[in-house]
């Protein structure tokens, strides 16, 4: 019973020295990030549940992966997660359809007139009608 308690209190210095040494100091709240590292060394236990209650950054701040820290730059992103990307293909797919519609209207691109029913058909049938 006696080594559960060891246990238990060495894994949460362990767990709150690690995350301490991770999170990037503009996320870590209460005091700076060096002070906490003295009290989780002085204080263990009692130094790590503070670290965890009161200095540790809040997950709805946006303390995972992709946090947008001040002074530095955004790495790249996914095509499927850039909105000039995706606005680029939509506007891409408009233009195509657009030049089909007009096609369909004015002919074909060439200039040449589409042929009228039976002009040029071999095969006797007219537009529309199943074989």
């Amino acid at each position: 019973m006696r080594f559960l308690i060891y246990a238990v209190a060495f894994v949460v210095v362990l767990y709150s020295f690690i995350d301490l040494i991770q999170t990037p100091a503009p996320l870590i709240r209460a005091l700076p990030k060096w002070l906490w590292f003295l009290v989780i060394i002085m204080i263990p236990v009692a130094g790590a549940v503070a670290f965890l209650i009161f200095g540790r950054a809040r997950e709805s701040v946006g303390a995972g992966v992709g946090v947008m820290l001040p002074g530095r730059r955004r790495g790249t992103t996914a095509p499927d997660d850039d909105p000039a990307f995706l606005r680029r293909i939509d506007d891409d797919a408009w233009q195509v359809r657009m030049r089909k519609r007009r096609e369909g209207k004015n002919g074909s691109a060439d200039g040449a007139t589409p042929p009228s029913a039976g002009e040029g058909d071999d095969s006797g049938t007219t537009p529309g009608e199943r074989v």
